[in-house]
């Protein structure tokens, strides 16, 4: 029968470092602009899915057989041409991955590969020619035709794993240096002196937060600005923000005698001394104030790049509002943000999967993060309509008593 020989038109070493060299060269290749206008995570994630292979899997589950059918065979014998009829009969084997691997030769290898009937996109096909004897004969046929293709794919499969692991411990660096490097022109380019005309989707910086005196900056010459990207907020200096409204949570719940008997805003207030404790702004004045009934804004050149939303929780609505309010900021690339859930209900677990559940199904949810018990949920979201901007985003539960609970309790 006609068939097609298994693992050997090519070395699967070499189209991994080819594979590897595309993803780097598209890196290097890559608008300098999209580039910095695209979140880290996000240009990670495109490069290492590029750079990436995915080894077939047998669906063995999903296999099934077509109808028998009779196919003809020339042969010569004593001289002779002959043909003879005979029974085929065919087992289609799914398969998920990329159909390349099945035609690249590994490290390791035999000098009599598999071979099959047709290999097609997300499904190879196996045969039996001949007098097929009973089912036994046949399932042991096919099994061992199957087994022969586990195991070389089972040795294609050690060297994509292990570049695969090269592929995602390599490219968030790669990624940094890129980036650094444009950054770094920019920054240069400003510093030149000359002016520069502005595109809409500049990049961001990292606004310093410590307590230091801040320098007045001398007016640029010509009454023209020099190019500065846009702000945000370090992801160091948010971590050391998001830990002082943990510690003055922790804090309220360790004396529920006192948080019961506070309004939400006066809550509000407790958190902004604690954070105004901390740090203090780059550009003078308070870095933090509170600004409408619950939110807590770090505001610099006159954007919001972090927003804290305080709610106490009354139903799942609680986060629509939430989240609502949210983006309804001018938020900017790379903004911060946390939602502070008032909880003063007794089952806060449940209140804080269903809180989960609403962040998640909102259309600008992009990833979830790493959730640390009922300390802090994180997430990524994108601004409105447009999944490039990336809102960093927290969710710090508050399980705080009522003054039903303290009554009953003194009561008691």
């Amino acid at each position: 029968m006609d068939d097609v020989l298994l693992f050997w038109q090519g070395d699967l070493d070499d189209a991994l470092r080819q594979t590897a060299q595309a993803m780097a060269e598209h890196l290097q290749n890559w608008n300098a602009d999209d580039l910095l206008k695209t979140p880290v995570d996000d240009v990670i994630a495109r490069l290492i899915d590029m750079g990436s292979v995915r080894c077939p899997t047998l669906l063995i589950d999903q296999a099934w057989m077509p109808e028998p059918a009779e196919v003809h065979e020339n042969f010569e014998q004593f001289g002779r041409r002959y043909t003879r009829r005979m029974t085929r009969l065919t087992l289609v084997v799914p398969y998920d991955g990329e159909k390349i691997i099945f035609t690249l030769r590994a490290n390791r290898y035999t000098a009599n590969p598999p071979r099959v009937l047709q290999l097609r996109d997300g499904e190879v096909r196996l045969a039996l020619d001949g007098s097929p004897g009973d089912a036994a004969q046949v399932k042991s046929a096919l099994d061992q035709q199957i087994a022969k293709l586990e195991e070389h794919l089972t040795w294609s499969r050690t060297q994509i794993d292990q570049h695969n692991q090269r592929i995602e411990a390599e490219v968030p660096t790669l990624v940094t240096k890129r980036r650094e490097e444009q950054l770094a022109v920019r920054n240069l380019q400003a510093e030149i002196g000359f002016p520069i005309r502005r595109r809409p989707d500049a990049d961001t910086y990292g606004v310093p937060m410590r307590r230091r005196a801040v320098r007045p900056e001398p007016a640029p010459r010509g009454g023209r600005a020099p190019f500065r990207p846009e702000p945000a907020m370090t992801d160091d200096d948010y971590q050391a923000a998001l830990r002082v409204l943990r510690n003055q949570r922790n804090a309220l719940e360790r004396t529920p005698s006192v948080a019961a008997k506070l309004k939400e805003e006066e809550i509000r207030d407790l958190l902004l001394v604690g954070l105004n404790a901390q740090f203090e702004g780059a550009v003078g004045g308070e870095l933090f104030n509170g600004e409408g009934k619950t939110d807590i804004l770090i505001r610099v050149d006159d954007r919001n790049i972090f927003i804290g939303e305080c709610k106490v929780w009354s139903g799942p609505k609680t986060m629509d509002d939430a989240l609502g309010q949210l983006f309804g900021y001018l938020v900017w690339r790379d903004t911060k943000a946390a939602i502070l859930l008032f909880i003063r209900n007794k089952d806060v677990t449940a209140v804080i999967e269903k809180a989960v559940q609403k962040i998640e199904e909102h259309p600008n949810h992009k990833r979830t993060g790493p959730q640390r018990g009922d300390e802090q949920i994180d997430f990524t979201m994108h601004a409105q309509d447009d999944p490039d901007r990336e809102i960093h985003l927290a969710l710090i539960p508050f399980a705080l008593r009522t003054r039903s609970d303290e009554s009953r309790k003194h009561n008691s």
